[in-house]
């Protein structure tokens, strides 16, 4: 199992940069050409969450993107260190409007990236968060 780290500062300039290497290392690993788009549209849209999730709890800790290779798949894993306390849907009764705001685009960012990904997984505790997203890859093929 062959793994790349991509650790950068939540600023978004750096979200462009993590999208053409996951893209890279994603081509590499035998993912689909056609499905490509997907995967770098799926690692912005996550990566552009983790950033404003670090920005708005100001949080200047590194946003960590995993390139994972495996047999049969390709899996990306972008994680950020913005605690979570309440679950996004428990809180939609409570809380500012800003407060709402954030977590509409928040929604919306991960109603995207499950609508690029089949085989995705959100979870989020007091430490942070974590979007696994996982791709099939196709057999190589001898010359």
């Amino acid at each position: 199992m062959a793994t790349v780290e991509l650790r950068f500062s939540p600023l978004p300039e750096h979200v462009r940069t993590a999208r053409l290497v996951a893209a890279a290392v994603a081509r590499r690993a035998g993912v689909d050409e056609a499905v490509l788009d997907e995967v770098r549209l799926a690692v912005g849209e996550a990566c552009s969450r983790a950033v404003g999730l670090h920005q708005s709890s100001g949080i200047s800790a590194p946003v960590l993107v995993a390139l994972i290779e495996e047999e049969k798949q390709f899996s990306i894993e972008v994680g950020d260190e913005a605690p979570r306390t309440v679950p996004p849907s428990a809180a939609a009764g409570a809380g500012s409007a800003d407060d709402l705001e954030a977590e509409g685009e928040d929604e919306m960012g991960l109603a995207v990236i499950s609508g690029l990904v089949d085989d995705v997984e959100v979870t989020a505790d007091t430490d942070g968060g974590l979007i696994r997203m996982s791709w099939p890859t196709l057999p190589a093929t001898l010359p």
